[in-house]
């Protein structure tokens, strides 16, 4: 019985032990992103699945909901949040980079972290005739994610969660990030992904 009672207890202390280790982590993520050095791939936030893509050619970057898949309300909103709770963090944050696609743009937009540079090596894998085909996008994406960015700061990609499987074998849920350690040798190491839901919750335990 004293066996199983000192089981229960070392249960308890461990149970106790885990949102401080998680904290713990959580504060050193934060405190690496304010050094700067990392890549923050987000992919697009929630969109409106009652629309759907209908332009192969240049018109992909349409905003117009007949032709292309645009962001629901609710993805707006969780975008702003987001980036809201980024500048909270204090992440500095230099080149922000999206794909042509409307909904990735406006993401970035709304993100509200610096102006938005369009990017063909990030446009949505379905078009990727455009860019060269698969094998020259999934390259084109990886150099970018791969990339190192300037001293001090973060580079920022908006773009799709089938761009980030050609290189990786999980997608960023939508208006989550993936968090990439360039190596400098052409390739990065996946750190972390944050969901909106946690970049959110991480502002507020500031």
């Amino acid at each position: 019985m004293s066996s199983l009672r000192c089981l229960a207890a070392a249960l308890v202390l461990l149970l106790q032990a885990l949102p401080s280790t998680a904290h713990a982590a959580d504060a050193a993520l934060i405190e690496a992103l304010r050094t700067g050095g990392y890549v923050l791939y987000f992919r697009h936030a929630q969109t409106d699945w009652t629309q759907s893509d209908r332009s192969k050619d240049a018109g992909w970057a349409s905003c117009a909901p007949a032709r292309m898949r645009q962001l629901s309300e609710a993805g707006r909103e969780t975008a702003r949040q987001v980036g809201d709770a980024l500048r909270r963090l204090k992440i500095p944050v230099g080149q922000v980079l999206a794909s042509e696609f409307c909904r990735t743009q406006e993401t970035a937009r709304l993100l509200g972290l610096g102006d938005v540079a369009v990017t063909r090596a990030l446009i949505n894998e379905s078009h990727a005739d455009h860019a060269g085909g698969t094998a020259a996008l999934r390259d084109a994406a990886k150099r970018l994610m791969a990339t190192p960015p300037p001293k001090g700061t973060n580079t920022v990609l908006v773009a799709h969660g089938n761009v980030f499987m050609l290189v990786s074998d999980r997608r960023p849920v939508e208006a989550g990030a993936a968090v990439l350690r360039p190596d400098g040798r052409g390739g990065f190491e996946v750190v972390a992904h944050v969901g909106p839901e946690e970049w959110i919750r991480l502002a507020r335990e500031q």
